[in-house]
């Protein structure tokens, strides 16, 4: 009896296209178009089968999200959907709500009129439902109010010492999850911010 060999990891780094960048994307952002990429590659999904993404990203970040990504996909890490904001037309509420994993959105940070790092494409929401942010009594996306006991770990999570953050602080990245007052579970940055 043959057993199917999983599909190798396989990502491709391309200039971002105009429909990639819509609702996502305009005059002032800090970064300007020639200088993001999107990655096409395939993950783990929690159906256990490979599904194809895409995220958009800095371009000089992209080799070591590729790297990230790649250690992701050999632990058959589960991501549950991976699609540019533009599929969301730059709403991160909506695409927290869809537990969508994400990179470059031009926006501020939340209540602030300072650039999100999303914004500089050198940040990655992922597993957003599984991973939510944590202010307080605040927890965003709503759906993601059952993942705040971090102590119970479940398939997707970001975890210290799991293969998720150690992936993304392997490259060089930082995790939102240390953060003090507040926890950003899903938010990894080149600059911990």
């Amino acid at each position: 009896m043959l057993i199917a060999q999983p599909p190798p990891f396989e990502a491709t780094v391309a200039p971002v296209t105009r429909e990639e960048l819509r609702g996502t994307y305009r005059p002032g952002c800090p970064v300007p178009p020639a200088r993001l990429r999107t990655i096409h590659l395939n993950y783990w999904g929690f159906d256990g089968r490979t599904h194809d993404g895409a995220l958009v990203v800095r371009d000089r970040v992209a080799g070591r999200v590729v790297v990230a990504f790649g250690r992701l996909y050999a632990a058959r890490f589960p991501i549950r959907r991976m699609r540019p904001m533009s599929g969301y037309g730059g709403d991160d509420d909506a695409s927290m709500a869809a537990d969508n994993t994400s990179g470059f959105n031009c926006r501020f940070v939340e209540g602030t009129r300072r650039w999100s790092m999303h914004a500089y494409g050198e940040a990655i929401d992922v597993n957003t439902v599984e991973n939510p942010y944590v202010r307080g009594s605040r927890v965003s996306p709503p759906a993601g109010r059952r993942y705040v006991d971090r102590s119970s770990r479940r398939p997707g999570m970001a975890v210290a010492g799991g293969v998720l953050v150690r992936a993304f602080e392997d490259a060089g990245w930082r995790w939102g999850g240390r953060w003090t007052g507040s926890r950003d579970y899903q938010h990894f940055s080149t600059t911990g911010r």
